[in-house]
This record gives C-alpha cells, structure tokens and sequence, in this order.
C-alpha cells in the first residue's frame, strides 16, 4: 500500500472479509445483518464510528508520501531520476501523465495531495504561481482577471521573479484596466519574496517537511462532528 494502488476489486474483497468477521464472527453461515454502515464503522471513535481504517484513504494516505518526497527533492536516487528524466529545463509536473505506470498513479494524487499541502518559497523553481498554495490563496482566485490574461499557467514563480523587470511580457497584451491593476499587485508581492539557494518546502499542516500518513488520513476521511446523543458506541 505503500508503493501501489490497491485495485477496487481487491479492497472490496477485504472489506467483505472485516466486515464478516465484524458482525458474523466465528458464524461462517450467519446472515446477520450490520448494525451500522460501513461507511460510519470507519469514522474515528470519538465521531460515532468504530476507528477501522478505510483501505482506499489509508492506500491514497501512504502513496502520498511518495509525491511529498518528490515535490520536497529529498535525496533518494528515484527522486532525482524522475526529476532529470521526466521534468528537465525546469518544468513541473502537471495533469500530463507520463512517465512509468507507477509515477502516472502517483500523478493522479497530484491534485489530491496540492489541495491541502502549502509550500513555502525558497528559490520559487518547485512551485507553480497561479495554481499552488504558497500564500494565503490561489493567485488564480485571488486575481482572476490577470490570471485570464496569462500565457503560460503552468509558470514557476522562481521564473516570475526571474522576469519581474518584464513582467507584462508574461501576459497577452493589451489587458483590461482591472487586470493592470492586478499586475501592479502582483508585482509587489513578487518583490517582497526572499529568494534563497535551497528548493521549496512542501508541508502539511505545519512549516515542517515531515510527512505523517495518520495526519493526512484523517484530511482525507473528514471530520464529522456528532453530537454524544448520536454517538452509538
């Protein structure tokens, strides 16, 4: 689970099994039926469930972890292999799938994984401008009009602050009053960034690049809040 993705037929396999030994016990020709769905059997107890792992979150949870090592560069041979042979001249990963069969799985949890993570900017060259989270919002969102107007959306913004002398040549031009405005604001942000020598931070949660598969299960499961009069258990 660590490495691959689990087929659907596979976990449901498995999910038949704990849910047999869940409800029917050692009663191989029981026909009692669940007390509760499966669904809420694997919410956390302190939110009504009985705390058994969803197998899909868990798998999805550990396979992450293989892109936080990515998008962090850590030293290890695969990392730096998929970086030079798949990414080179400074390109970033997208919704373009390629590579092996193992990368292209692990590339269908990119936006999965960008949805929660935040990065912090360093030398800007493993972090996409419009698209990341690397301030308190999406720049694509925050300034929709310029981000209309963009040529490339996939740009770095280490390759921004690069071409912030010309910065309107990254835009198609002419451009709306409101989206010059925007450029303005977007400049100012770009100067304030402190660019150093070393490669983006990718963290979950904190500043920390420690990656924990417990913390980002229970992203991926959600929180319920259930009220102790609904609590079952």
């Amino acid at each position: 689970m660590c490495t691959f993705s689990l087929p659907a037929t596979v976990i449901k396999q498995i999910d038949k099994f704990r849910k047999h030994c869940l409800w029917r016990g050692s009663d191989i020709n029981a026909r009692k039926q669940p007390k509760a769905a499966w669904e809420l059997v694997c919410q956390p107890k302190e939110e009504g469930g009985l705390g058994v792992l969803d197998l899909e979150k868990q798998n999805e949870a550990l396979l992450l972890k293989n892109l936080h090592k990515f998008l962090n560069k850590c030293d290890i041979p695969w990392v730096s292999l998929v970086w030079d042979k798949l990414y080179p001249n400074g390109k970033l990963p997208n919704h373009t799938m390629k590579g092996s069969f193992w990368w292209r799985e692990n590339l269908r949890l990119l936006t999965t994984f960008k949805s929660f993570a935040k990065v912090t900017v360093k030398n800007g060259d493993n972090c996409l401008l419009w698209t990341d989270v690397w301030k308190d919002d999406l720049l694509s969102n925050h300034f929709p009009e310029l981000y209309s107007f963009a040529k490339n959306k996939a740009l770095s913004v280490g390759k921004a602050i690069s071409q912030q002398q010309h910065l309107h040549q990254l835009f198609h031009l002419p451009m709306s009053a409101i989206a010059f405005d925007q450029l303005h604001d977007l400049n100012l942000i770009l100067s304030a960034v402190e660019v150093e020598e070393t490669s983006d931070v990718w963290h979950i949660g904190s500043t920390s690049s420690t990656y924990s598969s417990s913390v980002v299960y229970r992203i991926l499961v959600g929180e319920q809040h259930v009220h102790p009069m609904h609590n079952w258990i």
